[in-house]
C-alpha cells in the first residue's frame, strides 16, 4: 500500500470523530465523511506502519443505514451536515457507541475499568428535542462555488478551505435565517461585490454571523466585511426589515475584519439598525446574548444537557462551586439556586459582562463572574471549591490548569465536553490524581452532524 494508490472497500464502522474504518488486506485504514455500510473508492494520502489514511473519491453503493432522502439540495457536498440520510435513531446509537468506546479505554488505561468490568453507571444518549432548525448560531461565508465562479453564501463544500457551497435551503437552521441569508447574498450578487480571497488577501465580503432566540425568535444580523471598499448597507437593512419572518430582527450589525485569519472577529462594530444584543430563555431563566457571547447552539437540547448538569451536581446546599469556562454563566445561575455561592471564570470579557447582567436580571446575587485565563484567575481566587463544574473549549483543559484544578481536591467534578477525545485525554490526569467516573452520558445538540455533547460526574475515592 503506498501514497496515491486508490482503493476500494467497505466502511466498517465510523469512530469518532467521523472517522470510517476501511480494512484492506489486514491494514487498517482511516477515511473521514462516510457512513458505517458505504462501499468507497478512496486514495492513500498518508501511510503509517499497519495503518493508513485515505481521501473520499466515491461512494460506490450506499449503506445499508441511509433509509432517509436529502432534505436539501447540497447535501452530501456540503460540510454542515454528514449523516442527514441515516435515520436519526440510527444516528443516536452510532454516536452512543462512538462516546462510550472511547470513555472506557480511557478507564481502562487509567486503571478504573479492570478484567472489562465497567464500574461506572452509564446513562445513554439523550436525543435533541427538535432534529432540524435547532441552531441559534449560524456561520455563513461568503466565496464561489467553484474558481472565479459567482458570489456564493454558505457553507464550504467538505475537505475544501475556499469552495463555498450557496445553503439558501440549509435545515440546521431556521427558515427566517434561510430567508435573511437569501436577501444578503441576491443583494450583494446584484450589485457585484467582491469577497474576500484569503490567499490574496483582498476583497470585501466575509462572513454572514446570524443568531436567532429559538424561545424569543429575536434575530440579530450580522455582515462581516474588511474596510478595503465602501457600499451603502442602507438598502440592505430595509430589504431585511421588510422580510416576512415568523421572529423579528431585533438588531443589524456591520462587522468590520481585517485580520488575516479566517475567523469571525471585530475590528470596529457598526450598528445598523436596533440593538446588539438578543434575549433567550433556558429552564426558566433569561439570558442576554450578544455578538460574540458564547450560548450554547441548540437551546432546546441545552434544556436537556444543564437538567443532566443539575442532576450531576446534586445537593449542593452551603457549598462553594466553581463554574469553570463559564461563558455567559448559564450553568452557573442554574447552580446558584442550591448553592452558597458560585464563581464563575470565563475569558471572553464581553461574555463575563452578560453573565453579570443576566445574574442581575434573574435576581440571583450568589454568582460571581470573574473575566481572565482560567490558569491566572486559579492563582488569585482565594476561596476554595467544593464542587467544579467544567465546560473547556473543543481542546479541553489546558495541561497547566489541569494539576491546579486537581489540587483542590474536591469531591466531585461535573465534566461537560464538546470533543470527547478531550475529555478522554484529560481523564487520564484525574484518574491518576485518584478521582473515578461515577456517571457518564451523551446529549446529542448536534444532530445530522458528527459532535455530540458528553457530560460525566467525577468523585474523589476516599483514602
Amino acid at each position: 500500500m503506498k501514497k496515491g494508490e486508490i482503493y476500494e472497500g467497505v466502511i466498517e464502522r465510523v469512530d469518532f470523530p467521523n472517522k470510517g474504518v476501511v480494512n484492506i488486506d489486514g491494514t487498517k485504514v482511516i477515511v473521514k465523511n462516510g457512513i458505517p455500510g458505504q462501499k468507497i473508492r478512496f486514495v492513500i494520502h498518508k501511510k503509517r506502519s499497519g495503518r493508513a489514511e485515505g481521501r473520499l473519491i466515491q461512494v460506490l453503493e450506499k449503506s445499508p443505514l441511509e433509509t432517509r432522502k436529502p432534505v436539501c439540495s447540497v447535501f452530501p457536498d456540503c460540510g454542515g451536515c454528514m449523516y442527514q440520510t441515516m435515520s436519526y435513531e440510527e444516528q443516536l446509537k452510532m454516536k452512543e457507541r462512538q462516546i462510550r468506546e472511547l470513555l472506557e479505554d480511557a478507564l481502562v488505561k487509567g486503571g478504573q475499568i479492570k478484567e472489562g468490568r465497567a464500574d461506572y453507571h452509564w446513562e445513554g444518549i439523550h436525543k435533541s428535542p427538535i432534529e432540524f432548525g435547532y441552531r441559534n448560531k449560524m456561520e455563513f461565508s461568503f466565496g464561489d462555488e467553484f474558481k472565479d465562479g459567482p458570489l456564493s453564501l454558505g457553507l464550504h463544500k467538505k475537505g475544501s478551505t475556499y469552495d463555498v457551497l450557496n445553503a439558501s435551503d440549509c435545515k440546521l437552521v431556521h427558515e427566517d435565517m434561510t430567508k435573511i441569508l437569501t436577501c444578503v447574498w441576491e443583494y450583494f450578487r446584484d450589485r457585484k461585490v467582491s469577497y474576500y480571497k484569503k490567499m490574496q488577501h483582498v476583497g470585501y465580503l466575509r462572513h454572514l454571523l446570524l443568531r436567532r432566540g429559538v424561545t424569543t425568535g429575536e434575530i440579530l444580523v450580522h455582515i462581516i466585511t474588511t474596510s478595503q471598499e465602501e457600499h451603502d448597507m442602507v438598502p440592505l437593512v430595509e430589504k431585511l426589515l421588510e422580510l416576512p419572518l415568523e421572529g423579528k430582527i431585533v438588531g443589524i450589525m456591520h462587522i468590520l475584519n481585517d485580520s488575516l485569519s479566517d475567523v469571525v472577529q471585530s475590528d470596529e462594530t457598526r450598528i445598523l439598525y436596533g440593538q446588539d444584543y438578543f434575549y433567550e430563555t433556558l429552564l426558566g431563566l433569561k439570558f442576554k446574548i450578544s455578538t460574540f457571547s458564547f450560548f450554547q447552539p441548540n437551546t432546546l437540547a441545552a434544556e436537556v444537557l444543564y437538567s443532566v448538569v443539575r442532576d450531576y451536581i446534586g445537593d449542593t446546599r452551603d457549598l462553594e462551586v466553581f463554574d469553570l469556562y463559564s461563558g455567559t454563566g448559564t450553568i452557573a445561575q442554574l447552580a446558584a439556586a442550591v448553592a452558597k455561592e458560585v464563581i464563575g471564570v470565563e475569558i471572553v470579557e464581553e461574555a463575563v459582562e452578560a453573565a453579570r447582567e443576566n445574574a442581575a436580571r434573574n435576581g440571583i446575587t450568589n454568582c460571581r463572574f470573574i473575566a481572565g485565563d482560567v490558569l491566572k484567575v486559579l492563582d488569585q481566587v482565594e476561596e476554595k471549591p467544593d464542587v467544579i463544574i467544567l465546560d473547556p473549549p473543543r481542546d479541553g483543559i489546558h495541561p497547566k490548569a489541569l494539576p491546579k484544578i486537581i489540587s483542590y481536591g474536591v469531591e466531585r467534578i461535573v465534566y461537560i465536553s464538546c470533543k470527547a477525545t478531550s475529555l478522554a485525554r484529560d481523564l487520564e490526569a484525574f484518574l491518576e490524581a485518584g478521582y473515578r467516573v461515577e456517571r457518564g452520558c451523551c446529549v446529542d445538540q448536534f444532530c445530522q452532524t458528527v459532535h455530540v455533547e458528553t457530560v460525566v460526574l467525577m468523585s474523589k475515592v476516599k483514602e
